[in-house]
């Protein structure tokens, strides 16, 4: 199977995570979506469809920590995250530093103010911001 140079994002909470698709040639990353479910089985369901769909090379996870590199209380969520991902899937993935990416994607929004918003475009912004958290962890990977 030729590389396919399509590599996918994650950025991962208890309740959420927010997907990214980038391309390894042009170095550029884009939101693809975001799974909103704290059900494990339902977020595997979820990648093994993008998976299959997108036929990624290569996965990648943010995971947070210090700036002194001590890791915070979601790390080993994440890097078991990362982990799981590599026993279902059998492909590459690579961990990134993932600190400050929802402070970038929160100052790069495009939504209009919260103060006039309605509950509705809040919880469509914040479904953007993970997807976009995603996006900055993709980007810092494409950049290494």
């Amino acid at each position: 199977m030729p590389e396919t140079q399509i590599v996918l994002g994650f950025d991962v909470s208890l309740n959420r995570v927010g997907v990214a698709i980038g391309n390894r040639i042009t170095r550029d990353a884009r939101p693809l979506m975001q799974i909103n479910s704290p059900d494990k089985q339902h977020r595997f369901a979820e990648i093994a469809r993008l998976i299959s769909a997108w036929e990624p090379e290569t996965l990648v996870v943010g995971v947070p920590s210090h700036p002194d590199g001590a890791p915070l209380p979601n790390t080993t969520f994440c890097l078991r995250f990362a982990n799981q991902l590599r026993g279902r899937f059998s492909m590459p993935v690579a961990e990134v530093n993932e600190n400050y990416s929802s402070v970038v994607a929160k100052a790069s929004a495009k939504a209009p103010d919260l103060a006039n918003s309605t509950r509705l475009a809040q919880r469509q912004r914040d479904d953007w911001l993970d997807a976009q958290a995603a996006v900055q962890i993709l980007e810092q990977y494409l950049h290494q």
